[in-house]
């Protein structure tokens, strides 16, 4: 059925939009352009948009005829404010940005341990109010929260998980009711994906498996641009996968035994000291504070460039296989990206050594890529969350 005159006019507003947030400023005629709709249908969807306070003249363009159709528009990307949380288990990260996904403020905050719930808690909002604060007065609209962990695809609440601190889930609750936000809850995986897609290795793929390599290890999986989260939310919780070469299985409240015993990082810090590689010690060139000690290593080895280091890195890919290939049998995405930081220490050398071995355990042909975005694709991927739901409140008739 065609559509109705308002339904036609909100469909031309939000593409008008997207190629303002994705391609602008641009001018009417560059508009009319990239839409293929006419000139008075764009020269009202741009009434439209500035009554509403959506767009804006930000300048002219260059060409030497002056006139309406020279002025550039933009989006009005002050209007509201986006906020953006990594949740780790030792500490929390925080970027406010504008509706452009520009960062105006940051900021991180490191949680011990034998911090009480409550204390940790209240700190994490007051760093994200104070960093809201610094990022100047526009209102925060969205909040985009990436943590590990299961969160419910029904109710979108991080649930309980054992070996996760407390205060994850009193710091999602406590912001869902303080903030007069759109709070969103995702497994941290899940966002790095979404970013690698976007900006990162992945962004000619539709279809790939990203796993993550960090503290912990995780995967998610993109399906046709789509992320598929499982029918408990747990889709990519391979740290439980069984696998051989280590010292048991694991148990459903415990992944020790399962692919995490032989790839997080303590494990690949184990296997480093065993090749005589330390974790620790002079700067490493590429290394960043808040790398794990597994990311250091894998640095090193690359840098030392001998037997020793070599073997490490062979070992490594060793046991990177055996995960990957149980994903690639069941998926066949044809394409896997080593991501968070381990991913983007190890590089093109460490994904090169994955993929053979991979070539020489499965028929499935699949391409090994590194990570380009390292530990910041989780805040990357928040932002990329906030700023979607912010579009579609926002950058609508109305809204």
């Amino acid at each position: 059925m065609p559509a109705s005159p308002s339904t036609a006019r909100a469909i031309n507003d939000r593409l008008a939009l997207r190629l303002l947030q994705q391609d602008g400023p641009l001018t009417a005629t560059q508009l009319k352009t990239l839409t293929g709709l006419s000139r008075p249908t764009v020269a009202d969807l741009v009434d439209r948009l500035q009554d509403a306070g959506l767009v804006r003249v930000v300048g002219e363009s260059g060409s030497d005829r002056r006139g309406p159709n020279a002025r550039l528009y933009g989006i009005v990307a002050d209007r509201a404010h986006l906020a953006a949380l990594d949740v780790r288990t030792d500490s929390v990260a925080v970027a406010v940005a504008d509706l452009l996904g520009v960062t105006l403020a940051e900021a991180t905050l490191p949680i011990g341990s034998d911090t009480g719930t409550r204390f940790a808690v209240e700190r994490a909002v007051g760093m994200l109010e104070r960093t809201a604060r610094t990022a100047g007065t526009a209102p925060l609209h969205s909040v985009g929260i990436g943590a590990p962990g299961l969160i419910d695809p029904v109710t979108g609440e991080l649930r309980n998980t054992a070996g996760l601190p407390a205060w994850h889930g009193g710091l999602v609750r406590e912001l869902q009711q303080r903030l007069d936000a759109t709070v969103l809850v995702e497994n941290e995986t899940n966002l790095a994906a979404v970013a690698e897609h976007r900006i990162g290795a992945a962004q000619d793929r539709d279809t790939f498996v990203l796993l993550w390599l960090g503290h912990g290890i995780g995967a998610a999986v993109m399906l046709d641009g789509k992320l598929r989260r499982g029918a408990s939310g747990g889709a990519g919780e391979i740290g439980f996968l069984p696998v051989p070469g280590t010292s048991g299985v694991p148990s459903s409240v415990n992944c020790e035994g399962g692919f995490h015993s032989l790839v997080g990082s303590a494990a690949v810090c184990e296997l480093a000291a065993h090749h005589g590689i330390k974790p620790w010690g002079p700067s490493v060139e590429g290394a960043q504070e808040q790398d794990p000690a597994a990311a250091f290593a894998v640095r090193a080895a690359l840098r030392a460039d001998d037997a020793d280091a070599d073997a490490f890195l062979g070992a490594l890919a060793d046991r990177l296989a055996l995960g990957a290939a149980a994903v690639v049998s069941v998926v066949d995405p044809g394409c896997l990206v080593l991501a968070g930081e381990v991913g983007r220490a190890g590089g093109d050398a460490l994904a090169a050594r994955v993929e053979e071995r991979l070539a020489r355990m499965s028929p499935l042909r699949t391409e090994v890529r590194a990570g380009m975005l390292g530990g910041g694709a989780v805040l990357r991927g928040a932002l990329f969350a906030a700023r979607d739901a912010a579009q579609d409140a926002l950058f609508a008739p109305g809204g």
